[in-house]
């Protein structure tokens, strides 16, 4: 059986392949970011939810990367697992 790993290195060598997947870079990044700062916390999606006042199937869901958050949000995560947002624009390296 091939192991998705292995597909994916093998698939990373096609322009197009690797073009789609840098695209979401940005989605990944947000999805880790997420992730990371609820575990920080010692939280559960459960308890995000909860402080967030939302359901467990959306923190879910943004941490999936399948729904991008809107800052509102992103502020609310940011408080429910005692962070601070921060938004930074840099420029693209050339």
């Amino acid at each position: 059986m091939t192991k998705a790993k292995d597909l994916h290195r093998k698939w990373m060598k096609q322009p197009a392949y690797r073009a789609e997947y840098d695209a979401l870079e940005r989605e990944f990044q947000i999805a880790r970011t997420l992730i990371k700062a609820r575990q920080r916390a010692g939280l559960t999606q459960t308890d995000v939810a909860r402080r967030m006042r939302t359901s467990q199937s959306y923190v879910a869901r943004i941490e999936s990367g399948k729904v991008t958050p809107s800052t509102a949000a992103l502020q609310r995560f940011a408080r429910a697992t005692g962070s601070r947002l921060k938004i930074v624009f840099e420029p693209f390296r050339a």
